[in-house]
């Protein structure tokens, strides 16, 4: 490894590629202001997909003028399920729902294209190892921590000693699936809310788009017929919500502390498993306003029971610069893979 060398990191999603570069001494060499995203093509088959992550990398080298000589590994995210080597699950996926895509080697397809090595996470993984990175800096090999980002599903990562936990098939840190005590967390005639995955009262069953929609957002209409957010379309009302609850509105509050709150059990679950250092939450739910995004993580960690000698050392951030974490934790991983 050379100090002129450097990674890219490709962060793969629905709709959008976003990538960065990183230098070896751990600079990134694109900030927010140049932040870019291009279509990530997904939906139009595998061979379209691995084109438009490989322009992404080198839409990222052109903005630094870096020549493509001077990369010498990529890392690649995408959501799950697939495999710690990158196959997607032979079920496929939220995002590669067409039969071409299930048991298909994104990871290897890639690198058969840019002709580089590639190291491969799943995107709540990648911004996990982001997150942990940012907080922990040069002790980040020292410590441990949890994220649970909330997006469209309820995605995360376990990071022990600095480096994510895979797992035997790559299926470790799905912590949407993980089932939760929901003693005191539901309304007295609230519905056991359920997940497309068949499991009830799991996390992503209440923290996630899916969950507004399928669960929380149609018990709490039903308290409150009047609201606004009744008249319109359910997706459309779940997606607006996050606006009414950055105003303070009561239906909105009540919805997103059950969200919180589930959050909170999931992070005493994991305060029993691997006692980690941080807890770290995303998505765009915490993103929404400075005010409600504190308050939101206040109610996190007023819903996570953890022992004294727990709390007196663990502390609870948000996922910082979450639109670029993805493809930064991918440049992480690929700069780890090289000595870096």
């Amino acid at each position: 490894m050379h100090a002129s060398d450097v990674v890219v990191g490709i962060d793969n999603g629905a709709t959008k590629n976003t990538a960065t570069v990183l230098d070896t001494s751990g600079r990134f060499l694109i900030d927010r202001d140049l932040r870019f995203e291009i279509p990530s093509r997904v939906g139009d088959g595998p061979e379209a997909a691995i084109a438009a992550m490989a322009d992404a990398m080198h839409r990222a080298l052109a903005l630094t003028g870096i020549g493509p000589e001077r990369v010498v590994a990529v890392g690649l995210d995408t959501p799950g399920p697939a495999s710690a080597d990158g196959v997607i699950s032979l079920k496929g996926a939220t995002n590669f729902a067409q039969p071409a895509w299930w048991g298909y080697d994104v990871r290897g397809a890639l690198e058969a294209h840019v002709g580089l090595p590639v190291v491969y996470n799943n995107d709540g993984n990648a911004a996990a190892l982001y997150a942990h990175h940012v907080h922990f800096g040069a002790d980040a090999p020292m410590r441990s921590s949890v994220s649970a980002i909330v997006g469209t599903g309820l995605g995360g990562g376990v990071i022990e000693a600095g480096a994510v936990i895979r797992g035997a098939s790559g299926q470790a840190g799905e912590l949407g699936h993980v089932q939760i005590f929901t003693g005191g967390l539901l309304a007295d005639d609230q519905p056991m809310p359920t997940c497309a995955c068949g499991n009830a009262g799991d996390v992503e069953s209440f923290a996630s788009l899916t969950g507004i929609v399928r669960n929380l957002l149609p018990y709490w209409l039903s308290r409150y017929p009047d609201h606004p957010l009744a008249t319109m379309p359910i997706d459309q009302a779940a997606k607006d919500v996050r606006t009414y609850g950055v105003r303070g509105d009561e239906l909105a509050l009540r919805l997103f502390e059950q969200q919180a709150g589930a959050l909170g059990r999931l992070f005493t679950i994991a305060a029993n498993f691997t006692d980690p250092s941080a807890y770290f939450v995303g998505g765009g739910v915490v993103e929404a306003a400075p005010h409600f995004g504190a308050w939101f993580l206040d109610r996190v960690r007023a819903s996570t029971t953890l022992r004294e000698e727990q709390a007196a050392v663990a502390t609870f951030e948000l996922v910082p610069d979450l639109d670029m974490a993805g493809a930064r934790g991918s440049a992480l991983a690929a700069l780890a893979s090289i000595g870096g």
